[in-house]
């Protein structure tokens, strides 16, 4: 892999979400994946996957950090630049995760709005 992976566990949703629209907005990065954590600081913590090329996620990361400190607590970051092919099943699995879990709210959404227009007949 050419790319690299960065990794931002934030303290709380808020923060990850705060993180994550600044990593966004400072390099061209993708989120990869995202997962919920419990037991981050004796709470429940996010941990953001990003990728792309290794300037762009260290730029993204640093931006992330400042921002995320902001708003809560970012418990750690970390940059691996052009990251072993084996972390590629990984970063698959991620983006995997990340569809599965935006396919899920979509039907609920779906889901959810057919049942309101049943009711209204």
């Amino acid at each position: 892999m050419n790319k690299a992976l960065g990794l931002i566990e934030a303290l709380g949703l808020t923060t990850a979400v705060t993180a994550l629209d600044a990593a966004s907005k400072a390099a061209d990065v993708t989120l990869v994946g995202f997962e919920k954590i419990i037991g981050v600081g004796k709470s429940v913590g996010v941990n953001i996957q990003i990728a792309g090329e290794v300037a762009a996620v260290q730029a993204a990361v640093d931006a992330a950090v400042t921002a995320g400190n902001r708003v809560g607590v970012i418990f750690s970051s970390h940059v691996i630049p052009r990251p072993h092919d084996e972390v590629d099943a990984l970063i698959s699995k991620f983006a995997k995760n990340v569809k599965n879990k935006v396919n899920k709210k979509e039907t609920k959404k779906v889901a959810k709005q057919e049942n309101k227009e049943e009711n209204k007949k």
